[in-house]
C-alpha cells in the first residue's frame, strides 16, 4: 500500500476532501528509490474493483472499510489511460471512466476574468455542460462557491451520494468543478456543499439550463440543442423594426393562464405548452395586429403565484410548459408571424428557498449579509450583492444568454426603482446610506448601465424596458450623457393618473381634468410606454372594465375611449391580455381569460377596436413616428374641462401627415363640436370608438371632410360635427410637402 495520510483518507470518505484530485486517479509513488504509479478510486458500493489497461487486468485492493481501492504499478514511470471494473454486493459489472484521471476543462484565464467580473458569458464556463473531453462524451459540472469546505456532485447517476463524486478546487477563483463521463442529457442533479462549520446543504445548479418542476428542485442536464432556427431574416431586420418611428404594441401575457385545456382525468385545467402556446396565442397576438408579445417571467420558479417574479433558474425556462428547444420553438414561430418576444426579467430580486442561491455555499455569496441592504421588506426576498464581481457576472450573463440562447428580442427588467435607491420601502434606520451619505444604490446603478452597455454592444436591435416607477433622472439616456441606458421605460405616471380619472364619476371629471394633461408635461423627457399591465387587474384593483363608472353600456364606451386615447397619445403601447375582451373579473393566475365573451358583440367590438387601433399605428406615421419628440405633438385644446373633451394633433416626421384626435369622456352629447385643424384638406375620419363595428350605437360620417377657412382654436380652420358620448375619434389629413 501507497504512503497515504490517513487524515486525508477520512475526508475524502466522509466527503470533506478539498481536494479530491490529490487523492484519486492516477499519481507518482512517493518513494523515489522505487518508482511506479498508483491508482485510486472511491467506490463505496462496490465490492470488487479492477482497473483495465491495456488489455491487462489488475485487481485493486480495498484500503478502506468504506470503499477506497487502490492499485499499485511497479515501474511504471508513464501516464497511461485505463478503466475501472467494479463489482457490486449483487455480483452485476459494469465499465466506468474514471472522472479522476481526467485533467481540469475550464480555461484557467477565463475563471479568473470571471472572478474579477468581466466575463460576460459564464454560462460557457459554470452549470452543467455536454463535450468530449480526452476522447470520452460527458459533462462538466462546475460551480461557484469559493466559501465552501468541499463541493460535490450528486444525482440521478450516483444515488445523491454526496461521497461518491467530490469535486476539484480551481483555487483562488472559487470555482469548484469535475468531468463526470457517460452522464447525459435529463439526468438530474445538485451540488452538495459542505460548509466550514460542517454543515451540508443541497443546492439546485444557479448556471441550470433546465430544472425539475415545483415541488421537486434538482437541475436537469441540458444535451446541446440541435434546434434548427429559421429566424434569419428576422434577426437581419430586427434593428429597423425597432427603430424608434416604428410601430410598436406590446401584448403582455402570462402563458400559465392564457387558455387551460381541460383534463377530465384529474377534474382539472391543464397548462398549454410552449409548442401549443405558439400553434394558439402567436397566430391570435398576430392576428389581433401587436408587434410584441412580453412574457411575465419564464425564468424557472419554485411558487406559481410569484407569477414567475420570484426566480431562482436566471438560465433555465420553466419547465411548467415544456422544455427549452420547445422554447426555442415558440420564439421562432414568433418571429415567423413577424412578432417580437419581450420577457420579463428579474435582476433585482430572489426568493430564499433553501435550494436555490440564498446563504448558497454557507455565506452571504448572491446576497447582501447585512439585512439592511440584502433583505426585499416588501416581497420577503433576498437583493443581489451588485458590487461583487462574480454575481455582476451572473446576472451580465444571464440576460445574454436569453438573448443568445432564445433569439428573444428585448428584456424588461422588473422592479428598477428598488434597485437604484437604497431607502427603498424602508424607514428610517432600515437603510445604509452609500459612501457620499446618499440614497442611491451606486453597485446597482453601475450594473444597470454595464448590462445595458452590454446588450446593445453585442446585439443591435435587441431592446432593453425600465418598470421604473420614480422620476429617477435618465432612465432612457444614453450611457455616454450620464444616463441608465434602457431604449423605454414604463410611463407608471401616465397609467396612474389615466386610470384614476376614468374611474372618476363623470360629473367629477371636471375638477380632475388635469390627470388628463398632465403626462404631456414629461412625455418627452423620457422614451416612454404606456402600460395598461397584469399589476392592474389583480389584487382587487378589478379588470380595466369594472374601474368604469356606470352602466354597462357606459363602461365599454369609456373602455373604448380610453384604449382609443391610449393608443394615439405619444408612447409605445402595453396591454395585458384580456383587456383585448373588456373582461369583466379580475386576472386570475390559476384561471384564463374569459374566452366567452366572445359571444357578446360589445366585448367583441372591445376585441376589434384593439386589432384596428395597431392597424393604425401601422398605417399612419403620425400616431407613431414622433413618440419621443415634442415637436410631434400639439394641443388643440387641452382646457375644455367643463366638457372633460380634449383635443390634439400629431405629425409625422416631414409635416405632410397628421392625426387629429378627440376625446369626450363624459356621457353627453357635444352638438356642434368644431375641432380646429392645422391645414385645410381632406380629412378622412379613420376611426370612431362608438361606431357599431366596434360594438356602439352610432357613428361619426367618415368622410372626406373639408374643414371651413374660419379660424379656431388657434387653427387657420375647422371642421364641425356632434360629438357622441363616451368616444374618441381620428381624423387623419395629408398634405404636400412644403
Amino acid at each position: 500500500m501507497s504512503a497515504l495520510d490517513p487524515h486525508r483518507i477520512a475526508e475524502l470518505v466522509e466527503g470533506a476532501h478539498h481536494a479530491p484530485f490529490d487523492v484519486l486517479g492516477l499519481h507518482a509513488l512517493q518513494a523515489p528509490e522505487a518508482p511506479g504509479r498508483v491508482v485510486r478510486a472511491f467506490l463505496p458500493w462496490a465490492r470488487s474493483v479492477w482497473v483495465e489497461e491495456a488489455g491487462r487486468s489488475t485487481p485493486m485492493q480495498r484500503v478502506h472499510a468504506a470503499g477506497l481501492y487502490e492499485a499499485e504499478f511497479d515501474g511504471r514511470e508513464d501516464w497511461f489511460a485505463y478503466r475501472l471494473r467494479a463489482e457490486d454486493w449483487s455480483g452485476g459489472q459494469v465499465e466506468i471512466e474514471d472522472p479522476y484521471r481526467f485533467l481540469p476543462v475550464l480555461d484557467e484565464e477565463r475563471l479568473w476574468c470571471f472572478h474579477r467580473g468581466e466575463e460576460i458569458r459564464a454560462w460557457q464556463l459554470l452549470g452543467a455542460r455536454e463535450l468530449e473531453h480526452g476522447g470520452v462524451r460527458g459533462v462538466v459540472f462546475a460551480v461557484w462557491a469559493p466559501n465552501a469546505r468541499a463541493v460535490s456532485v450528486v444525482g440521478s447517476f450516483n444515488g445523491w451520494d454526496a461521497r461518491v463524486h467530490p469535486m476539484r478546487s480551481r483555487g483562488g477563483t472559487g470555482v469548484f468543478e469535475l468531468f463526470l463521463p457517460r452522464v447525459q442529457g435529463g439526468d438530474l442533479y445538485k451540488f452538495s456543499i459542505l460548509t466550514h462549520d460542517g454543515h451540508r446543504l443541497e443546492k439546485a445548479d444557479p448556471y441550470a439550463r433546465a430544472m425539475e418542476l415545483r415541488p421537486r428542485s434538482a437541475s436537469v442536464v441540458v444535451a446541446d440543442s440541435g434546434y434548427r432556427w429559421s429566424d434569419e431574416s428576422w434577426l437581419r431586420s430586427r434593428a429597423q423594426r425597432h427603430a424608434p418611428d416604428q410601430a410598436m404594441s406590446i401584448y403582455e401575457v402570462h402563458l400559465g393562464s392564457w387558455r387551460r385545456n381541460p383534463d377530465p382525468e384529474h377534474r382539472r385545467w391543464q397548462w398549454l405548452s410552449y409548442r401549443e402556446l405558439a400553434d394558439q396565442m402567436l397566430p391570435y397576438a398576430a392576428d389581433l395586429g401587436f408587434t410584441h408579445v412580453e412574457l411575465m417571467p419564464v425564468t424557472e420558479h419554485p411558487f406559481d403565484g410569484s407569477w414567475g417574479y420570484q426566480t431562482l433558474g436566471y438560465f433555465a425556462p420553466t419547465s411548467r410548459f415544456g422544455t427549452p428547444d420547445d422554447f426555442r420553438h415558440f420564439v421562432d414561430r414568433a418571429h415567423a408571424l413577424g412578432l417580437g418576444v419581450i420577457l420579463d426579467w428579474v435582476p433585482a430580486h430572489f426568493p430564499a428557498d433553501g435550494h436555490g442561491l440564498a446563504l448558497f455555499d454557507g455565506t452571504h455569496l448572491y446576497e447582501h449579509a447585512d439585512p439592511r441592504l440584502g433583505q426585499h421588506p416588501d416581497w420577503g426576498t433576498l437583493v443581489f450583492n451588485y458590487g461583487r464581481n462574480e454575481v455582476a457576472c451572473f446576472l451580465l450573463s444571464s440576460a445574454l444568454y436569453w438573448i443568445e440562447e432564445f433569439h428573444v428580442d428585448g428584456l424588461r427588467v422588473d422592479a428598477v426603482a428598488s434597485m437604484l435607491y437604497l431607502d427603498y420601502s424602508r424607514q428610517e434606520g432600515q437603510w445604509i446610506p452609500n459612501r457620499y451619505g446618499g440614497r442611491e444604490n451606486l453597485e446597482a446603478i453601475e450594473f444597470l448601465r454595464r448590462c445595458n452597455g452590454a446588450v446593445h454592444t453585442e446585439h443591435s436591435g435587441v431592446l432593453t424596458f425600465a418598470e421604473e416607477s420614480t422620476a429617477w433622472p435618465g432612465v432612457t439616456a444614453p450611457l455616454d450623457h450620464g444616463g441608465l441606458g434602457f431604449d423605454l421605460k414604463w410611463n407608471m405616471g401616465w397609467m396612474n393618473d389615466t386610470l384614476e380619472y376614468v374611474q372618476l364619476d363623470p360629473l367629477f371629471r371636471r375638477h380632475r381634468h388635469d390627470r388628463l394633461t398632465f403626462s404631456l408635461v414629461y412625455a418627452f423627457s423620457e422614451r416612454f410606454l404606456l402600460p395598461l399591465s397584469h399589476d392592474e387587474v389583480v389584487h382587487g384593483k378589478r379588470s380595466l372594465l369594472s374601474k368604469m363608472p356606470g352602466a354597462d353600456p357606459e363602461r365599454i364606451a369609456t373602455l373604448r375611449a380610453l384604449y382609443t386615447y391610449m393608443w394615439t397619445h405619444p408612447g409605445k403601447k402595453l396591454l395585458f391580455m384580456g383587456g383585448e375582451l373588456g373582461q369583466w373579473g379580475e386576472w386570475n393566475h390559476e384561471g384564463s381569460i374569459e374566452w366567452h365573451l366572445f359571444e357578446d358583440p360589445r366585448h367583441a367590438g372591445i376585441h376589434a377596436l384593439v386589432r384596428r387601433l395597431n392597424a393604425l399605428l401601422r398605417e399612419y406615421a403620425a400616431l407613431r413616428a414622433r413618440d419621443f419628440t415634442h415637436e410631434g405633438f400639439e394641443w388643440i385644446d387641452a382646457q375644455d374641462a367643463d366638457r372633460s373633451t380634449i383635443a390634439y394633433l400629431r405629425w409625422n416626421e416631414d409635416w405632410t401627415e397628421a392625426a387629429a384626435v378627440v376625446v369626450n369622456f363624459t356621457p353627453v352629447r357635444w352638438e356642434g363640436y368644431r375641432l380646429g385643424l392645422p391645414f385645410d384638406a381632406d380629412w378622412e375620419r379613420v376611426l370612431d370608438s362608438g361606431a357599431p363595428e366596434f360594438g356602439g350605437r352610432e357613428a361619426v360620417a367618415a368622410g372626406p371632410w373639408k374643414p371651413t377657412d374660419a379660424p379656431w382654436q388657434g387653427r387657420p380652420c375647422h371642421i364641425e360635427f356632434d360629438l357622441p358620448p363616451l368616444t374618441a375619434l381620428v381624423f387623419i389629413g395629408k398634405r404636400e410637402r412644403a
